[in-house]
C-alpha cells in the first residue's frame, strides 16, 4: 500500500475506534491498540509494515518525553533525586527479581534469558502511563509524582540494559560509541541548549513567521533526540534534557503549544504500531499461557509499585491506583527483545511470546484502572484526584509587558504576587529579564498558546497590549471560554470602550485620560485657579466624561451616536460648570 494509502487508513482506524472506546470509558489508549490490531498483519493485514511504523512511531515517546521535560524545572528534578533512585531503583530491582524467579524456576528458562525477560517486562510505558496519569489528574500529585520518578528511572536504565545485552550477544555486532561519545554528546546538549537555543528562537520570532517557528521547534526535538541516540543514548532521554534545558526559557509555552499536535497525532500512531506488533497467532495457539503471563505481569508489577508506595506512606487507594497504571509492560521491551533476538540471547519465539503479553497488559491497564475508579466511586471516594490549588501558581495573567503593562507587573513583583506574562517582542522580552521579570514570548490571542501558559488557573486578566484588534480578540476568547475570569482591558479610546462592551468586558483603563486629567489641574493651577477650584473643575469633568462613556457602552452606540451624545454632552458640561461657578461665588 502507498504512503498516502496507509495514511488513510491509520487515520480511519483512530477516527472510528477512539470515539468509540472513549464512549464507552475505556479510553482512548485501548482503542488506538484495538485499531492496530485490526488493521495489522494478525488481522485484516492493511497495512504490513509494523516495525518500520512503529520506529517513526517513536517520535511520539520522543515528543511527549521534551513536553515533561518542559513542565520540570531543573531545580525540581534535583529535589527528585532521591526519589528517582529509591523509589524508581527498587522498583526496577524488585520487579526484574521476581519474574525473573519465576521465568527461571517456572517456565525453566536459562538464567541470562530469565534475567533479560525480566529487566525487559520490568520497564513501564512511560506514554501509556503518563497519558493514563493526566486522564486521570494524578501526574502532579505526591503519589502521581513518585510515579513519574519510577518511569523516569526506568528511562535512565533502558541504555544499560541494552549494554548488557549486546555483551552477551555470542554474535558480533557492530561496536557502539565509546562511552566518552555518549559523554560528549551530553555536554554538548547542556551547553547548545543553556547558551544558544534562546537566542536562535529570539531571531526565528523576529524575522520568521508561524511555520517558521513550528519547524524551529521541531527541528530541535528531533535534531537532539537523533544527536543522543547516534551517540549511543536514547531518543527519549535526549528530548526530556532538552525540555528540562528550556523549562526556564522565554519560548517555553510557545515550544509545548508547537510540538503538543505533533505529540497527540505521534502517540496515537505509536500506540496503533504496538497493537499492529501483536502476533495473535501465538494467543490463539496458547490462549491460557499468553493471557495468565499477562494476568501475573499486571500483579507481581502491580504489587511491587503497591509495596512501594505503602512503604513511602502513600494511602492504599493511591498505591494500587498508581500501582495499576504503571503494571504494563512498556515500549522498551519491544526494543530490548528484538535487540535480544537478533543477537541470539533469546529465542525469537520466547521474544515474540514476550512482546505479546507486554501488549496484553497494555489493554488490561485502562479497564483495571477504571473498574477500580468505579469501584472507590461506589463508595464514596473519588474517582478521580481534586488536587488543592497551589498558592505558588499564578492566579494573574498580563497580556502585553510594555510600558503600560510594565507598571501593574512591577507593583505585583513588590508584593511577592505570581503572575504569567505574555509578549511578542522577543527584544522587549530579553530586557525585562535583565530585570528579573518573568515574561514569556507567545500571542497572547491564540486560545492554544493561553491554555499552554496556564490560563484556566488564572483570576486576573489584564489585557495591556497595544494592538486594539488584538486586544479585543483576546477579550473575546477568554470570555467565551473562561467566563470567570475577571478581565481589566486597555482602552485607547472612547470607541475601543464600547468594543469591549460588546465583549462583555466592563472593567477598564482609559489609556491617557488620567493623566490628561493630572495635567489639566496642573493647568488650571497654573492659571490661576487655587488647587481646591482645580481639583473640583477637574473631577466634575471626570465624573461628566465618564457618565457619557458609560451610557455609550451600555447603549452600544456606534461612532456617529457617540459624536451626537458628545456634542449634547458639551451643553450640559457648560451648565455644570456655570452651576457650579455661581455656587462658589455665593
Amino acid at each position: 500500500m502507498s504512503l498516502m494509502g496507509s495514511a488513510v487508513v491509520f487515520l480511519v482506524a483512530a477516527v472510528v475506534a477512539v470515539p468509540i472506546f472513549r464512549k464507552l470509558k475505556l479510553g482512548a489508549i485501548l482503542g488506538y491498540l484495538v485499531a492496530g490490531v485490526v488493521i495489522g498483519p494478525s488481522v485484516m493485514d492493511w497495512v504490513n509494515d509494523p516495525q518500520t511504523i512503529l520506529h517513526v512511531a517513536e517520535l511520539g515517546v520522543v515528543f511527549l518525553l521534551f513536553i515533561i521535560g518542559l513542565e520540570l524545572d531543573p531545580k525540581q528534578l534535583w529535589n527528585m533525586r532521591k526519589r528517582i533512585m529509591l523509589t524508581g531503583g527498587s522498583q526496577l530491582v524488585f520487579s526484574t527479581l521476581f519474574i525473573a524467579l519465576m521465568c527461571y524456576w517456572i517456565l525453566s528458562l536459562s538464567a541470562i534469558t530469565a534475567v533479560i525477560v525480566g529487566l525487559s517486562v520490568a520497564l513501564s510505558s512511560t506514554a501509556f502511563a503518563v497519558q493514563l496519569m493526566e486522564e486521570h489528574r494524578v501526574l502532579k500529585t505526591p503519589p502521581g509524582q513518585q510515579g513519574f520518578s519510577i518511569l523516569l528511572m526506568q528511562d535512565v536504565a533502558v541504555i544499560p540494559i541494552l549494554l548488557l545485552v549486546e555483551s552477551l550477544s555470542a554474535e558480533e555486532v557492530a561496536a557502539g560509541p565509546a562511552w566518552w561519545v555518549s559523554v560528549l554528546a551530553l555536554c554538548l546538549v547542556l551547553v547548545v541548549g543553556r547558551f544558544l537555543i534562546n537566542p536562535f528562537l529570539s531571531l526565528i520570532s523576529l524575522y520568521g513567521n508561524a511555520e517558521v517557528m513550528t519547524a524551529s521547534a521541531l527541528l530541535i526535538v528531533i535534531a537532539t533526540a537523533l544527536g543522543m541516540q547516534e551517540a549511543g543514548l536514547s531518543m527519549g532521554m535526549g528530548a526530556f534534557v532538552a525540555g528540562i534545558l528550556l523549562a526556564n526559557s522565554s519560548f517555553k509555552h510557545q515550544l509545548e503549544m508547537e510540538i503538543a499536535p505533533f505529540k497527540g497525532l505521534f502517540l496515537g500512531l505509536f500506540f496503533i504500531a504496538i497493537g499492529m506488533n501483536l502476533n495473535l497467532a501465538l494467543l490463539v495457539a496458547e490462549p491460557l499461557f499468553i493471557l495468565g503471563a499477562s494476568v501475573l505481569l499486571v500483579l507481581v508489577k502491580g504489587g511491587v509499585i503497591f509495596t512501594i508506595l505503602r512503604l513511602a506512606k502513600q494511602n492504599t487507594t493511591d498505591s494500587v491506583r498508581i500501582g495499576l497504571m504503571l503494571s504494563q509492560g512498556g515500549e522498551f521491551a519491544f526494543v530490548v527483545m528484538s535487540q535480544a533476538a537478533s543477537t541470539g540471547v533469546v529465542d525469537t519465539i520466547i521474544s515474540q511470546q514476550v512482546t505479546l503479553v507486554v501488549g496484553i497488559s497494555m489493554a488490561l491497564t485502562s479497564p483495571l484502572v477504571i473498574l477500580h475508579s468505579i469501584w472507590f466511586n461506589s463508595k464514596n471516594c473519588p474517582a478521580v484526584y481534586d488536587v488543592e490549588p497551589n498558592e505558588k501558581e499564578p492566579q494573574v495573567l498580563i497580556a502585553g509587558l510594555g510600558r503600560f503593562g510594565q507598571v501593574s507587573a512591577r507593583i505585583l513583583t513588590a508584593n511577592k504576587i505570581p503572575f504569567i506574562a505574555l509578549d511578542k517582542d522577543p527584544e522587549q522580552i530579553d530586557f525585562l529579564k535583565k530585570f528579573g521579570s518573568k515574561v514569556f514570548y507567545g500571542d497572547a490571542s491564540r486560545l492554544d498558546l493561553l491554555r499552554t501558559a496556564g490560563i484556566s488557573k488564572v483570576k486576573v486578566l489584564l489585557i495591556a497590549i497595544d494592538n486594539e484588534q488584538e486586544a479585543l480578540k483576546i477579550a473575546y476568547l477568554v470570555r467565551e471560554h473562561f467566563p470567570d475570569i475577571k478581565i481589566i482591558a486597555r482602552a485607547r479610546n472612547r470607541m475601543s470602550i464600547v468594543n469591549y462592551a460588546r465583549a462583555g468586558v466592563h472593567t477598564y483603563v482609559r489609556e491617557v485620560f488620567p493623566a490628561g486629567l493630572d495635567a489639566a489641574k496642573l493647568l488650571l493651577q497654573e492659571y490661576g485657579f487655587d488647587q481646591e477650584e482645580a481639583v473640583r473643575t477637574v473631577e466634575l469633568f471626570a465624573k461628566h466624561d465618564n457618565r457619557l462613556v458609560q451610557v455609550s457602552a451600555n447603549k452600544n452606540f456606534n461612532l456617529q451616536q457617540m459624536i451626537d451624545i458628545n456634542e449634547q454632552g458639551k451643553s450640559e458640561l457648560q451648565s455644570l460648570f456655570e452651576r457650579d461657578k455661581k455656587g462658589i461665588e455665593r
